[in-house]
């Protein structure tokens, strides 16, 4: 008897299982000391929840996504949309791709910003993001539950259905916005990241918006940066040797001075 896993399940649980491979490889690349954006000793210092609590985190919030994929690959479930990608143009498939990008950055954009903007949500919602001050792989996904299901599920529901792409096609766009997540919260700066070559929205981008001077810049996230600097809230940095070893995303002159 011939079994086959199905591409709704596949579309829902290969992108958890990219998340653990890709952060426990950052994990190992992480003793890289010279290519560190924070020592260790910050990691430790500053951070205001611990690895255990972060896990457990992610973890909930990947059962949610899980509910809520399953949930929407049943009612739009259609079985000639796989078999139809096969016969699609490599052109049609990308503006597929292309429009869910945009379309994720665009919902990721204005709901983290307004939880920046509502003092409300970030004390009680956004701020569990927050106590990761220095970044690491596998606290990406480390959100409040609530977060989680209006930046990331909803998200990228939004995205799979307004794109037209189907279960099969799902598989890899959510594993790569999952790698491009990960990649993004890792704190490495390392010089062979092809991420680093065709995104500016970057591992550096997005720690700036970690740090206490960059917490009102930088909220695109996680592909992109055209919202930011379309709003005004782009805020442009440079990449200096830290005393000690590693190296330190600091914003570009004339924010220091503001």
């Amino acid at each position: 008897m011939k079994y086959t896993v199905s591409d709704e399940l596949l579309g829902t649980f290969v992108p958890i299982v990219v998340y653990w491979v890709y952060s426990g490889i950052y994990i190992v690349v992480g003793s890289l000391d010279n290519y560190r954006l924070h020592s260790r000793k910050e990691e430790d210092d500053k951070n205001l929840v611990s690895k255990t609590t972060v896990v457990k985190g992610v973890i909930l919030q990947q059962v949610v996504q899980a509910v809520v994929a399953i949930f929407l690959f049943t009612i739009t479930g259609d079985s000639s949309g796989d078999s139809a990608d096969s016969s699609t143009s490599i052109l049609v498939l990308a503006r597929k791709f292309i429009t869910a990008m945009v379309i994720l950055d665009t919902w990721q954009y204005f709901m983290h910003r307004y939880m920046h903007i509502n003092k409300f949500l970030y004390k009680h919602v956004h701020s569990q993001h927050h106590r990761l001050v220095v970044p690491y792989a596998f606290g990406a996904l480390y959100n409040h539950p609530l977060e989680g299901l209006l930046l990331d599920t909803v998200g990228g529901a939004i995205s799979f259905l307004l794109s037209g792409m189907s279960p099969r096609m799902s598989i890899f766009f959510f594993s790569f916005a999952t790698i491009k997540t990960v990649d993004d919260h890792c704190g490495l700066w390392l010089p062979f990241n092809i991420f680093h070559v065709f995104f500016s929205n970057n591992a550096a981008y997005h720690d700036v918006h970690h740090q206490f001077y960059g917490s009102k810049y930088n909220f695109s996230q996680p592909f992109f940066v055209a919202w930011d600097r379309i709003l005004g809230t782009h805020m442009p940095y440079t990449l200096e040797q830290r005393k000690g070893g590693g190296l330190e995303a600091r914003p570009t002159k004339e924010y220091k001075e503001n």
